[in-house]
């Protein structure tokens, strides 16, 4: 097997490390001059540096170590541990400098390292972004779908593709579990790298706001760059709505407070069924081509979308077909995902095809047979009444998929029970909001514990019942709380008889569930499906 091969799988078992088999070599002057940044007296000018890391547990020999500033420690503290790993010299600010002593390698300072960061690290791996076709897609709800869709058009036109994001990173076909929703500057642009080496054409990324915030894309040239909506979540982050719509309109508009850290795509796609949506279009229009989506009425603003639906029907399998109305005319369009919010979803991948030069007849083709991991899963177990594993965590992605159910259940005649908690260390005022609006359209509501984190279990589930309480008796289901997710689900499956369904709300793909601070294995659709044999007496499980 070639070098490139290998180097698909981790160099480590944790972290992972993903990195091209070759390098362009940089000097640390030429560092130090294309970010500005000050070499200590009597940096070695004959060092060259040939990756970056600024984990300094990832560190391969020859790398230059990025000591940054962090929520619970300096970055710098560990350089020494970087160093005796191969690091040829350090890159850090002032406070960070203060914290090193004496090496025995060149230390680069910057006042502000982190701004810098993306570029340089682009700039040690070629500029790979620029030999790729970027697409980014960005907003609450709808990255990952969406993401699946778009590659698997691109995929059906005969690109080679790659995808990173919240499930997985994939590289000409092969896995690796992603750690975060886009990963740090320095491992990005390694990928990047990588994927050049690899032969990939085009690659198909989630964007998180947090990754828009704190840099991790910068230096990444975006060919296309999507929207799908926004709704309440990671406020515990951000300041207030302005501040997270800020943070996604990065992707679209160039940032004035941040001149030499531009991200802004070359073509911006954008779903304008909400408000949000079509201010970003506005105010995205006369810098870049900006196409626009809408499946809701009246979701036009001044100008017709270019892309619209029409024709939605519901399957008897669960999944769902459309016209989508497009430049070129319409489309017959099938997924095997249900939910209106799916028909955006889908609505939005057939047109960032066709923004990166795909027949989007040929991607409508290839949507048809997406299935996407922990986005309304179907486990069975010859059960008569539907279970689903869902991701949704966040108030508005919840009351989609209630609604979704509610409108499959209108021909069933069956009941809903919900099963859902809520993260531990996020956004505590999404609680009693979904709580609110998981018991208004429940049967059965069953608060349990999600990722409680480094908090009390117990008050993330009070929260929640404090919103699901505050319905009126006449306007909601019953309410339970069971603290252990295992016997939340388990009881959920107990309730149900034929024609209803049981939905598990949160996790979706995960598998694992975050208490006090450790991880230990769970994965709803294990739990689900073992629940689910449990009650149909031991019959076989089978998740499709």
């Amino acid at each position: 097997m070639c070098e490139p091969e290998r180097s698909l799988v981790p160099v480590q078992p944790s972290p992972q490390v993903l990195r091209p088999a070759q390098a362009s070599p940089m000097s640390v002057q030429a560092v130090a001059e294309l970010t500005g940044a000050r070499p200590t007296a009597g940096a070695a000018a004959g060092i060259e540096i040939t990756g970056i890391e600024q984990r300094s547990n990832a560190v391969q020999p020859g790398d230059l170590f990025a000591g940054l500033a962090g929520a619970k420690a300096h970055g710098a503290r560990f350089a020494a541990d970087a160093v005796a790993r191969g690091a040829v010299a350090v890159f850090t600010d002032a406070a960070g400098a203060e914290l090193l002593g004496d090496l025995g390698v060149p230390v680069l300072i910057h006042d502000d390292p982190r701004a810098v960061l993306g570029e340089l690290s682009a700039a040690l791996y070629g500029h790979p972004s620029r030999k790729l076709q970027v697409i980014g897609i960005t907003g609450t709800s709808g990255k990952t779908t969406t993401s699946y869709l778009v590659e698997a058009g691109l995929a059906a036109a005969g690109r080679s593709t790659a995808l990173i994001g919240t499930i997985e990173t994939r590289i000409g076909g092969r896995r690796v579990p992603s750690a975060l929703t886009t990963p740090e500057a320095p491992q990005l642009h390694a990928m990047f790298a990588l994927m050049v080496e690899q032969g990939v054409q085009a690659v198909v990324m989630e964007v998180s706001s947090h990754a828009l915030a704190l840099g991790r894309v910068d230096g990444v040239h975006f060919a296309v760059g999507a929207f799908t909506n926004l709704s309440q979540d990671h406020l515990d982050f951000h300041a207030d709505f302005e501040d997270y719509f800020a943070a996604k309109r990065r992707l679209f508009v160039p940032d004035p407070g941040a001149p030499d850290r531009q991200v802004a795509a070359d073509t911006c796609v954008i779903c304008v069924d909400d408000a949000w949506g079509r201010r970003l279009a506005r105010e995205a229009s006369g810098r870049a081509p900006v196409v626009t989506v809408a499946t809701a009425a009246g979701a036009t603003g001044a100008t017709e979308p270019e892309w619209t639906v029409d024709d939605v029907v519901a399957l008897a399998d669960g999944g769902q077909q459309f016209t989508a109305i497009g430049p070129s005319g319409a489309i017959s369009t099938r997924l095997r995902l249900p939910g209106r919010y799916n028909i955006a979803n889908g609505l939005l991948a057939l047109a960032v095809c066709a923004s990166a030069g795909v027949d989007p007849a040929v991607a409508a083709a290839a949507l048809a047979a997406v299935d996407v991991p922990g986005r309304m899963q179907r486990v069975d177990a010859g059960q008569d009444f539907l279970a689903l594993v869902d991701y949704a965590h966040k108030p508005a992605a919840v009351e989609s998929v209630i609604a979704t159910l509610r409108r499959y259940l209108r021909d069933t005649g069956g009941r809903l029970a919900v099963v859902v908690g809520a993260g531990g260390d996020r956004d505590a005022g999404k609680r009693p909001l979904m709580g609110a609006t998981a018991a208004r359209g429940a049967d059965l509501l069953i608060i349990t514990d999600d990722n409680p984190r480094t908090e009390d279990p117990a008050e993330i589930r009070a929260a929640i019942r404090a919103g699901a309480l505050g319905i009126a008796e006449s306007e909601r289901g019953e309410v339970r709380e069971i603290g252990d997710r295992a016997a939340a689900i388990a009881a959920a499956v107990d309730w149900a008889r034929a024609g209803d369904v049981v939905l598990v709300a949160g996790k979706g793909h995960e598998t694992g569930q975050e208490i006090a601070g450790v991880k230990y294995p769970f994965d709803d659709r294990e739990v689900l499906g073992q629940a689910l044999a449990r009650s149909a007496d031991g019959k076989d499980l089978t998740v499709s």
